[in-house]
């Protein structure tokens, strides 16, 4: 029994080309959490202040911004493997530049924001191009545990990074070394990516077809959005998705702790919090490497409506563990959509056009979240914060339930990636 327990998850078994993509992102998205808390202290640590640290963060998000429908269009026409090994190359550079000045105590503001911003680029060419290369790897009935499987290491790394964070920093060379741990990351990353043959590419990407580059860029990018529009149940997710990270996820990124250290016990109990979420995202990937909904979407669409809660439930007047109890709940409906979502694009779009998708999936989720940042300062100073986090789930809920009513959401079935047109 204990044997069958630890056995290797079905899709790694039977899917080497995944096991390869999988691989190299697994040390990856730990070091990308790694440096998510080790970035700020290095700012701080070489003079800089709250504007310095504000600056760096706007430094590395603002080229994903920019560059995520142009990443998109690109990774549909090029062959998506080599913009990986491009994007972790630039990224391996630039963690071991910063690291070597961090260690070095050469380090300046500006040197970390630049770096940031060229880190930033990368990472928006790595996305999309991701999302469009997964799929290939697998075959069509292992797409969902595939995306679950990722989707696991994503809340692993969420709740080991920060620990392993902090370890490094207090005892092995301040935040220098945890970019250090970066850049080994993506020389990992590179050498399982090089010798990585997807099993399903299109023709353009995989025979060169001369097509893919005479359609001019304008032309590539309007039929991207010519795919979105033509599925009423990918723009209703996407305007359920923006209205989650716009309305619903500033409750975490500024409200939860602001709320935590007025009214609670400060950083413990948001520690403790945040933790429960972690964990309802590790049980939810586990149970999506099993169950497959019959409709996934409609699911996706249901576990939408509960990752809307979030706001009031951080605005419930709940002791600190009964709050971490209820975002345990919703830390399993948050991955659940991801995944659900996630797997529905591979299983529908067509190869050829799902960069181009996902990057207006990309741009309109990630996109959007400092706008919602600052409608809740604003929401909170004329609301009042308790108002605001009632306010903010039931408008989050109000979308979801308007995402329910779209009938090809409801109704779309389980299917295989469809062939290229």
């Amino acid at each position: 029994m204990l044997t069958r327990r630890l056995q290797v998850p079905a899709v790694l078994r039977e899917e080497p080309q995944y096991r390869l993509l999988f691989g190299s992102q697994v040390l990856s998205i730990l070091g990308d959490r790694v440096t998510g808390i080790a970035l700020p202290f290095a700012v701080l640590a070489v003079g800089g202040g709250v504007g310095s640290v504000a600056l760096t963060s706007a430094a590395q998000f603002l080229p994903f911004v920019l560059l995520a429908l142009p990443a998109g269009v690109w990774a549909d026409r090029w062959d998506r493997k080599r913009i990986l090994i491009a994007s972790d190359l630039v990224r391996l550079v630039t963690q071991a530049v910063a690291a070597v000045l961090l260690l070095t105590g050469t380090a300046h503001v500006v040197h970390l924001v630049v770096l940031a911003a060229v880190f930033g680029a990368a990472d928006a060419f790595f996305a999309p191009a991701f999302s469009g290369l997964l799929p290939t790897t697998v075959a069509p009935a292992n797409i969902q545990p595939a995306n679950a499987l990722r989707g696991l290491t994503f809340s692993l790394g969420n709740v080991v990074g920060p620990v392993l964070a902090g370890l490094l920093i207090a005892y092995a060379g301040g935040p220098g070394s945890a970019l250090v741990l970066d850049a080994v990351s993506f020389a990992v990353s590179v050498a399982l990516l090089l010798p990585l043959r997807p099993r399903l590419v299109s023709d353009a990407v995989a025979e060169e077809d001369p097509t893919a580059t005479t359609t001019s860029f304008g032309a590539s990018l309007r039929e991207g959005w010519g795919e979105v529009r033509s599925r009423p149940w990918v723009l209703g997710f996407l305007g359920g998705f923006s209205a989650y990270h716009v309305v619903v996820l500033p409750s975490i990124f500024v409200v939860g702790p602001v709320l935590m250290l007025q009214e609670y016990d400060g950083a413990r109990s948001w520690a403790l919090v945040t933790a429960m979420f972690g964990l309802g995202n590790i049980l939810g990937d586990v149970l999506l490497l099993r169950w497959r909904p019959a409709y996934a979407l409609r699911t996706g669409a249901y576990l939408l409506i509960g990752s809307s809660c979030q706001a009031a439930i951080i605005g419930s007047h709940l002791p600190a563990w009964g709050i971490g109890v209820l975002e345990l709940l919703t830390g399993i409906c948050v991955t659940g959509m991801f995944t659900l979502w996630e797997t529905s694009l591979g299983e529908h779009i067509p190869s050829a056009a799902l960069s181009r998708v996902s990057s207006y999936d990309y741009l309109s989720t990630t996109g959007v979240i400092p706008l919602g940042n600052l409608l809740v300062g604003f929401s909170a100073a004329t609301f009042g914060l308790y108002p605001s986090l009632y306010g903010m789930s039931a408008i989050g809920i109000a979308a979801a339930l308007l995402v329910l009513r779209v009938p090809s959401v409801r109704h779309l079935p389980r299917g295989a990636v469809p062939a290229e047109t």
